[in-house]
């Protein structure tokens, strides 16, 4: 680690590796966590450097409030994650990492930062594409975790175990919040090349909503679709690699 680089809880299993040429960083989807990208480095050459964030309210962040909103996360993310982009360095984000990544983009085009070699979005709608679903992050319980069922990216045992679910619950409520309540606010697309990866099987986020994310890069755009539901990010997860490491050519 550079000794004028502070560590960061948000990217708690940072280690400087001097050999990596290029760093990608990785964005949960809601209720994941850095945890959800173990051992993604194992399948990378040693030139690109996986480091995966950690949000709050999860992992070793577990004491701290989830972010309910994806503006106050940003202003928060921004300015911890600038000192580590000090080599080239690219985004992956799978569902609310999506609108992450793209939002934190913006962010570092508005301020004069670094720009990314290279955005990877997955199992996400285009942005400007209007949810047709109410909000469900502020259901009632029963009805909530019901939608949890029907997501099928909590497992059957986790359900099912009261104490996991009463630490759960909270944090879900505020992720799904964090994209239940973004506002798109059209900006120049970027120059920058695109990647978007979407499930077969994913009923709620089908290629049309997916294709409309050319819109937002005036550079290179491809759209991979792979077997699997919304959480295809690990059913696929060998092919998603596969496709990161033949675009970023590293």
């Amino acid at each position: 680690m550079s000794e004028d680089r502070p560590r960061t809880r948000w990217l708690p299993a940072f280690r400087e590796k001097p050999e990596a040429r290029l760093r990608l960083f990785c964005f949960p989807y809601a209720g994941g966590n850095a945890a959800s990208f173990r051992g993604w480095q194992d399948s990378f050459p040693a030139s690109i450097q996986v480091s995966a964030v950690q949000l709050p309210g999860r992992g070793e962040r577990l004491s701290e409030p989830a972010f309910k909103h994806l503006s106050e996360m940003i202003e928060a993310l921004g300015p911890a994650l600038s000192p580590y982009l000090d080599k080239p360095f690219a985004f992956f984000g799978h569902s609310m990492g999506a609108l992450i990544l793209i939002e934190l983009t913006r962010w570092l085009r508005r301020t004069g930062g670094p720009m990314p070699v290279h955005l990877f979005v997955s199992g996400r709608r285009a942005p400007q594409v209007p949810d047709p679903e109410p909000p469900t992050h502020d259901l009632p319980e029963p009805e909530f975790i019901d939608r949890l069922r029907q997501l099928n990216g909590t497992p059957q045992a986790v359900l099912e175990h009261p104490e996991l679910m009463q630490l759960m619950v909270p944090l879900l409520r505020a992720d799904f919040g964090v994209c239940e309540t973004y506002k798109y606010e059209s900006e120049p697309p970027f120059n920058i090349p695109l990647t978007v990866f979407g499930g077969r099987d994913d009923v709620e986020v089908s290629r049309p909503k997916l294709e409309p994310w050319r819109e937002h890069t005036t550079s290179s755009f491809s759209l991979h679709i792979f077997p699997g539901d919304h959480f295809f990010v690990h059913s696929a997860q060998n092919q998603i690699i596969r496709m990161i490491k033949e675009h970023l050519r590293m």
